[in-house]
């Protein structure tokens, strides 16, 4: 008997358990409230950038960058440009040339130097791009030249010829290493007082570059649609910081990906982090 109630109690809070929906997502807001979708899209409509910081290996995260992208061409279309981190400054000749039907798509993704997740995670944003004729900046500084600040310090970028400098913010780019996003980097290594900066001046230049091509190809009028990782934007620092600094008028809103166990409520590790947060399980499939 003492076996047949717990069996009976086991299915009991089985059933419940799949009873209950599964969402793939949620959206809250920056306090934790939940919010939906069509309104977070209105209020982005009226802004002058959105960051739309991911999980990079997140499919969710993928999907809702290609479904935002439609909707808020339906609201702009004109207006709209696109950019990501993902796209080397110093490639934007090629990804032009690709888009205006100049070169091949082969050409393109044999040429330019595209992330291993590009055919499924990027390229969707692209076709968009080029079926709907939208512009589309690659914002991020050439990885060798990050790699020579990480290895050798920000004033090694003085030595750069200028056909190379014409790919990376204007010099000296400054960094103010009190931000959260830097002190993080530097805290990694143990005592920050000791730590080399080098790492979080890598981490810098890539977010200066970011904010200035995107600044540089925005019209008085655009709404620029900017995908990133979630690091480069949250808390409104990295990339957003260097935007308001050059820019302080711009409305600016911005979009950071979680993963949570539970999606009923935000954790408050989570809150303040962006405008919005997606919030997606734990459990999700990842893309690699």
């Amino acid at each position: 008997m003492k076996y047949l109630i717990s069996t009976l109690l086991f299915i009991f809070l089985s059933l419940t358990t799949f009873a209950q929906d599964k969402p793939a997502y949620r959206l809250f807001d920056k306090n934790g409230k939940p919010v939906l979708y069509k309104d977070m899209v209105l209020e982005m409509s009226k802004s002058d950038i959105v960051f739309f910081g991911e999980i990079h290996n997140d499919p969710i995260c993928h999907w809702l960058q290609i479904e935002l992208t439609n909707d808020l061409y339906v609201l702009r279309t004109e207006d709209l440009i696109l950019g990501a981190e993902m796209f080397e400054s110093d490639n934007q000749i090629i990804l032009s040339e690709y888009l205006d039907g100049i070169i091949t798509e082969s050409n393109f993704e044999s040429e330019a130097r595209l992330w291993n997740n590009y055919k499924t995670d990027y390229k969707p944003l692209i076709n968009f791009a080029k079926e709907f004729e939208v512009k589309f900046i690659a914002t991020n500084i050439p990885r060798r030249y990050a790699s020579v600040v990480f290895k050798k310090g920000l004033k090694t970028l003085k030595s750069l010829d200028n056909s190379s400098k014409q790919f990376i913010a204007p010099l000296p780019i400054k960094v103010d290493l009190s931000l959260q996003c830097y002190a993080d980097m530097l805290s990694m290594s143990g005592d920050p007082s000791e730590a080399n900066p080098n790492f979080a001046h890598a981490q810098a230049v890539k977010d200066a570059t970011m904010a200035h091509f995107l600044l540089e190809n925005m019209g008085k009028k655009s709404l620029f649609l900017h995908f990133n990782g979630t690091y480069h934007s949250n808390n409104h620092e990295g990339i957003v910081s260097y935007v308001l600094k050059n820019s302080p008028s711009k409305k600016v809103i911005t979009l950071s990906t979680v993963n949570q166990e539970n999606l009923n409520e935000l954790d408050n590790e989570n809150l303040e982090i962006a405008d919005y947060i997606l919030c997606v399980p734990n459990s999700m499939t990842k893309t690699y």
